[in-house]
């Protein structure tokens, strides 16, 4: 679990820096950033994500 919401962690903080990249200098709040990355879409994307990250770190971590 843990390997998990690290996965998932770093998948939010990346889509946090790149809307502040992104955005207009008018929207560069962190309230518009989590607003427009906490969606459902964002939140399935990061959950496969974090399943295939662990299912490859522990098939490396058996391997060597």
């Amino acid at each position: 679990m843990i390997e998990i919401g690290f996965i998932i962690f770093l998948f939010y903080a990346n889509l946090l820096m790149g809307e502040f990249n992104r955005s207009a200098p008018h929207a560069r709040t962190l309230a518009f950033a989590v607003h427009d990355i906490l969606t459902i879409p964002n939140f399935i994307i990061a959950n496969i994500a974090a399943f295939i990250g662990y299912v490859v770190f522990e098939f490396l971590r058996k391997k060597l």
